[in-house]
């Protein structure tokens, strides 16, 4: 099933974790409208931006997967409402500043960010077509999370040492 032009639902639904445990991560109805809002409003645009595809590492977890994983079963992955996601060829920050600047979305965080490496980590992106999005943006680093994303010094739309 296609939730837009360039996503599946079985890749924003794509386990390894799930398949070997034999858990079922079907999304609902409401799931799959909130993966499709995800599609439209956050990964078809950073698709269009970047004319590259767009690999989503982790969309829709059911709640019995986010808790074998050691996510809470709150998780806006469980509400098909987030994914994790890489644009190879593209820094992860690079990506992330272009989302935070063109795209609506709820929560933003780019994730095991390494300043030395800005290709490190992967983005995590949400959005929430029920209610206002708080365009939350996050760094984590592997041990703390900061407000906003690293300042990066850019030379002709690349991060330059």
């Amino acid at each position: 099933m296609k939730l837009s032009k360039n996503f599946s639902l079985a890749e924003m639904t794509k386990s390894m974790t799930a398949q070997r445990r034999g858990i079922d991560n079907t999304p609902g109805s409401g799931e799959i409208k909130s993966l499709t809002d995800l599609c439209y409003c956050v990964l078809e645009p950073v698709r269009n931006k970047f004319d590259l595809p767009v690999t989503i590492t982790s969309g829709y977890r059911s709640e019995e997967l986010c808790e074998a994983i050691g996510s809470k079963k709150t998780s806006q992955h469980a509400r098909g409402q987030a994914a994790d996601f890489e644009v190879h060829g593209v820094p992860n920050i690079k990506v992330a500043y272009w989302i935070a600047n063109n795209c609506d979305f709820d929560q933003l965080i780019l994730e095991y960010f390494k300043k030395d490496d800005p290709s490190a980590g992967w983005i995590h992106c949400s959005y929430n077509e029920k209610g206002s999005n708080r365009k939350q943006i996050l760094t984590y680093d592997g041990k703390s999370y900061e407000n906003g994303l690293a300042d990066m010094k850019w030379k002709d739309g690349k991060v330059v040492e």
